[in-house]
């Protein structure tokens, strides 16, 4: 595993082969459908955005509320695919590094390496342990969506995987590749 600081350099990012796996620690910005719908509202009408986008990590993610003495409850990716079109704004935009889980369309990834950016997958069904690694949780923007609001998540040691790298890497492909040779 590679410990890496945020927000990564470009030259970590182009450092990075998917199925790397990767601990992350610094702020990340959570936003699912809603939020990304709410973002683009907010740039189609010339209004600040509730983060910087430059360099910005953004994980597909609606948290449960905390439970006493924690950051955040339970934390787990949602799937990835229904931002797609979204993201590849967001990703022209600046935003380089979007968390989630599953597979995207060839659009979003044909956007990524242009871009230079990475998608890396958290691990579905273990938003528990996850938000372990999760050590302050603040609303931002857009309370009214409730869990699919804008927060502002600082992160230590946030496991990850390398799903897409900057050069078309894809570990989905190739773990099904894998498999029809095996």
């Amino acid at each position: 595993m590679k410990k890496l600081n945020l927000p990564l350099s470009e030259q970590e990012i182009l450092s990075l082969q998917s199925g790397d796996g990767v601990l992350l620690s610094g702020v990340i910005y959570t936003a699912r459908d809603a939020a990304h719908k709410r973002i683009l509202e907010d740039l189609d009408a010339g209004r600040t955005l509730p983060f910087p986008l430059t360099g910005s990590v953004i994980y597909y993610v609606g948290p449960t509320p905390a439970k006493p003495g924690e950051a955040i409850g339970s934390a787990g990716p949602t799937s990835s695919y229904r931002m797609d079109r979204q993201a590849m704004v967001l990703l022209e935009l600046g935003a380089r590094i979007s968390i989630g889980k599953g597979d995207r369309s060839p659009e979003f990834k044909e956007k990524l390496k242009e871009c230079r950016g990475l998608y890396l997958a958290a691990i579905g069904g273990a938003g528990a342990l996850i938000s372990q690694s999760i050590k302050s949780c603040e609303l931002i923007a857009y309370p009214d969506l409730g869990p699919e609001a804008v927060h502002r998540l600082v992160v230590e040691d946030f496991p990850v995987i390398v799903a897409y790298d900057a050069w078309g890497g894809d570990i989905f492909e190739s773990g099904r590749s894998r498999y029809r040779k095996g």
